[in-house]
C-alpha cells in the first residue's frame, strides 16, 4: 500500500480503480506563411468557436454549480476579446509570417508569465486561464477534440493538473474522485470542485504512471489522503466511513429543497454560520436558505496586515454571487477577548471579555470601520447581503453607526460607485441589549441573538474558563427569558430575529424556540438538516399546549 498526502479540496470518501488522465500534447511548430490574411482568418474563426463552446459550458455549468462558478467561462470569453491579447497574435502572425498555432502559443506563454511574475494572488491565478483558453484556440486549430476523456466507468480521476473547462466536463456519474500533482487552493477548478461535491486533493505528489493507472484507490478527502493499493484493513475501515458519509448524503437527499415549515404551518429560517468562503460549498450542499453569520473576522485573523477594501470587496462580493438571492448576514469586525490581531497593537487587558472589542473598535477606529463598510456596501451591489453590528449595548452605538455607514453610503454615490440596499441588524449579546431590546428594534432591521456571549455576561461565567464548567448552563432560564423577550420586543416593532449563537444548534431546544416564535436559526452546516427534520415533525401548537 502506498500513501500520498495532498491538500484536501472537498471532504468525502472515494473507492475504485485510478485512472490517470493525460492530456493529449499540443504539438506546435513554427511554420512560414505566405498569406497572413488567411492565417488571421483561421484565427478569427477558431476564436469563434472557442467563444461558442465557453458558452456551451458556461450553460452546463450553471445547471450544475450555479451561476457565481459558471462565471468563468464568461471570463474566459471576455479574455478571448482583450486587445492586448489579440493584438499580440496578430503581431507575431504578420511580422514574423508565422502560422496562427505559433502565434497563439507564444502569446499564451508570454501572457500566462506575465500574470504569474505579479504579486497579487488573484493575478496569478489568471496563468491558469491564459493557457486554458491558448489551449483550447490550439486544439481548434489543430482540428482536435476539446472535450474531456470519459473515464468509461467511474473512477478516481489522477491528473498534473485540470483546468476550469476540464473540470465541467468530466461526467460527474463516471467521476468519483480527482486528483492533481498541482493546483491551487483558490483557483476556479478548486471552486467549482467543493460546489459540485466531488471528493478532490491537490498539491498530491502522485506519479502518473503505471504504478498508479488501473490501481485501486481510496481519496479520503477529509484527511487530504490517496491510498493506492489499500491493505485488507484500510480497505474496510474506509468503507466504513463511506457508509457513514452515505447515510448523511441519503439524509440530505430526503430533506433537500423542502421548505422548513411546521406541521401547523410556522416558518422558521435556516440559514448557516461560516468563517471563510472555502465554507460555501457546504453551505450548499446541506440545501441552507442563507448566511446568518458570515464571521468576516477571519479575514483579519488570517491577514498579516489591515485587509484593503479590494481585498475585501472580492470575498464578500464571491459570497454574495455564489448565494444568488439568498440572504448573507456579514459580522462586522468582531475582534478583541479571545481573538487577537496583532498589528491591531492593542494593548493587554486584565479582563478582556469586557474590553476593548467588536464594535467598541471599530467605533475608535473609524478608518478600519469605514474600509470594511465600503467593501460591504460595494459588494452588496452583487446578491442580498446584509450588514450585522456586534457587542452593543445601547442606542448611542447604534445611532452612530448609522451616521458612519450613511456617509459611507454617500461617498460612493458621490464616486459614482454601484452599491445595493443592504439590511442592517444587530447581534444581541449583552444583557444591557436585551432590555432596551423594545428600543434597538426600532432603530434596526433585525435581530440576531449571540448566545455564546450573551450566557457568559449574564451568568458572569468566563466561557475560556475550564474550572467553570460546571457553572455554565446555556440552558439557564434566564437566558431562555431573554431570549424570549427580544424576540416579542422584535415582533412588536415589525422586525425579524434570530439565533445565530451555538445554542441555536440545540436540538434539544428548536421547539422551544419554535414555540417562542423565533424566526431564523443560523447554525453550523452540517446542524441545518438534523433541524429541518425536527421542524417538520413539529406541532408548535401542540408543543405549547403539553408544556
Amino acid at each position: 500500500m502506498e500513501i500520498y498526502k495532498g491538500k484536501s479540496v472537498f471532504g468525502g470518501i472515494a473507492i475504485g480503480k485510478i485512472r490517470v488522465y493525460r492530456k493529449g500534447k499540443q504539438q506546435v511548430k513554427r511554420q512560414r506563411v505566405t498569406d497572413t490574411d488567411a492565417e488571421m482568418a483561421r484565427y478569427r474563426a477558431a476564436k469563434e468557436e472557442a467563444v461558442r463552446q465557453l458558452q456551451g459550458l458556461y450553460e452546463k455549468a450553471l445547471k450544475e454549480v450555479g451561476e457565481a462558478n459558471a462565471a468563468i467561462f464568461e471570463v474566459h470569453q471576455m479574455m478571448l476579446d482583450d486587445d492586448d491579447y489579440n493584438a499580440s497574435v496578430e503581431h507575431i502572425v504578420c511580422s514574423q509570417e508565422v502560422n496562427a498555432e505559433y502565434a497563439v502559443a507564444a502569446t499564451g506563454d508570454n501572457f500566462a508569465q506575465m500574470f504569474a511574475s505579479m504579486d497579487d494572488d488573484y493575478m496569478k491565478e489568471r496563468a491558469a486561464d491564459v493557457h486554458d483558453i491558448s489551449e483550447r484556440l490550439l486544439t481548434i486549430l489543430n482540428g482536435a477534440d476539446s472535450a474531456a476523456a470519459d473515464a468509461g466507468e467511474p473512477a478516481i480521476i489522477a491528473a498534473d493538473d485540470l483546468a476550469p473547462s476540464e473540470t465541467v466536463q468530466l461526467d460527474k456519474d463516471q467521476v468519483l474522485s480527482f486528483v492533481t500533482v498541482h493546483g491551487s487552493l483558490n483557483s476556479h477548478t478548486a471552486i467549482l470542485a467543493r460546489t459540485m461535491a466531488i471528493p478532490a486533493l491537490i498539491g498530491t505528489p502522485l506519479p502518473l504512471d503505471e504504478t498508479v493507472d488501473g490501481r485501486l484507490g481510496i481519496v479520503d478527502g477529509s484527511a487530504g489522503v490517496i491510498y493506492v493499493d489499500p491493505d485488507e484493513a484500510t480497505l474496510a475501515a474506509m468503507r466504513e466511513k463511506q457508509q457513514a458519509e452515505k447515510q448523511k448524503k441519503e439524509l440530505l437527499q430526503t430533506l433537500k429543497g423542502k421548505e422548513n415549515i411546521t406541521l401547523d404551518g410556522q416558518k422558521v429560517m435556516l440559514y448557516a454560520n461560516i468563517g471563510n468562503i472555502k465554507d460555501l460549498a457546504t453551505v450548499l450542499q446541506n440545501d441552507a436558505g442563507g448566511i446568518g453569520l458570515f464571521r468576516s473576522e477571519f479575514i483579519y485573523l488570517e491577514s498579516d496586515h489591515y485587509p484593503t477594501e479590494e481585498e475585501q470587496f472580492r470575498i464578500y462580493k464571491q459570497v454574495a454571487e455564489t448565494m444568488g438571492n439568498k440572504r448573507v448576514i456579514i459580522r462586522t469586525l468582531d475582534i478583541g477577548a479571545d481573538k487577537k490581531c496583532d498589528y491591531f497593537g492593542m494593548e493587554p487587558e486584565e479582563n478582556p471579555a469586557l474590553g476593548y472589542r467588536a464594535i467598541r473598535i471599530c467605533l475608535t477606529r473609524p478608518e478600519v470601520f469605514k474600509t470594511q463598510l465600503r467593501a460591504l456596501f460595494r459588494a452588496s451591489a452583487f446578491g442580498k447581503i446584509a450588514i450585522m453590528y456586534p457587542m452593543i449595548t445601547g442606542i448611542q452605538e447604534v445611532r452612530q453607526i448609522k451616521q458612519i455607514a450613511e456617509e459611507v453610503r454617500k461617498e460612493l454615490t458621490e464616486q459614482g460607485i454601484a452599491i445595493g440596499d443592504p439590511e442592517q441588524g444587530i447581534m444581541i449579546e449583552t444583557p444591557a441589549a436585551v432590555m432596551v431590546s423594545d428600543m434597538l428594534a426600532k432603530e434596526v432591521d433585525f435581530f440576531s441573538i449571540g448566545t455564546n456571549d450573551l450566557t457568559q455576561y449574564t451568568l458572569a461565567i468566563d466561557r475560556q474558563n475550564t474550572k467553570l464548567d460546571a457553572f455554565y448552563d446555556a440552558h439557564h432560564p434566564a437566558i431562555l427569558r431573554m431570549i424570549s423577550m427580544v424576540v416579542e420586543n422584535a415582533h412588536k416593532a415589525g422586525i425579524w430575529a434570530g439565533i445565530c449563537g451555538e445554542l441555536g444548534a440545540d436540538q434539544t431546544l428548536t421547539r422551544e424556540f419554535l414555540a417562542m416564535g423565533v424566526d431564523e436559526l443560523s447554525v453550523s452546516p452540517g446542524s441545518i438538516l438534523p433541524i429541518r427534520k425536527i421542524v417538520l415533525e413539529t406541532d408548535v401548537g401542540a408543543y405549547k399546549a403539553g408544556k
